[in-house]
């Protein structure tokens, strides 16, 4: 092999390795990026992973909403109606954030079973539902319809409940 055409050869596999070392590099930092998103009953089955930043989803259950008087924390759960997710969330929450209303949840899942939230997402009106929940109630086997209907009916007795006690 000529000096010249070993020489381009060489550059050529420095570049390639140099290339394939930079797109290994961009690809490791955006694995960390990503946010996966996971259904209680996923959490549940042990699918999401643990001390990693991830997405959940589904309804807030009735009556969980517990909010400590001192702090901004609030602690709740997010049901797909088969299992429940305890959250915990320390900030400010959306206007329409409320009990029987889908959410979608930016946290880390715990060891001990629970999602630290760093983002609470609340739906915008009664007929939508995040898309994420819809799907994974779909693969759970679920119609979303099933469960638009039953928030239906849980914001309906919320709000007679708040009409009730505001009168």
């Amino acid at each position: 092999m000529r000096p010249k055409r070993r020489q381009k050869l060489y550059l050529s596999l420095g570049l390639i390795a140099l290339a394939a070392i930079a797109v290994g590099l961009t690809l490791y930092a955006l694995r960390s990026n990503i946010n996966l998103f996971f259904s209680p009953v996923q959490i549940a089955a042990g699918d999401a992973p643990l001390e990693r930043q991830i997405r959940a989803g589904g309804m807030v259950k009735e009556g969980t909403v517990a909010r400590d008087p001192e702090s901004l924390d609030v602690e709740f759960m997010v049901t797909d109606y088969v299992d429940d997710l305890e959250v915990r969330y320390s900030g400010i929450l959306p206007d329409l954030f409320r009990e029987g209303q889908g959410v979608v949840v930016v946290g880390e899942l715990q060891p001990e079973g629970w999602l630290r939230a760093d983002q609470v997402l609340a739906r915008h009106d009664e007929n939508y539902m995040p898309p994420e929940v819809a799907q994974a109630l779909e693969e759970a086997g679920y119609s979303p319809e099933d469960y638009q209907a039953k928030a239906a009916e849980v914001g309906a007795r919320m709000d007679a409940k708040q009409q009730g006690a505001s009168q």
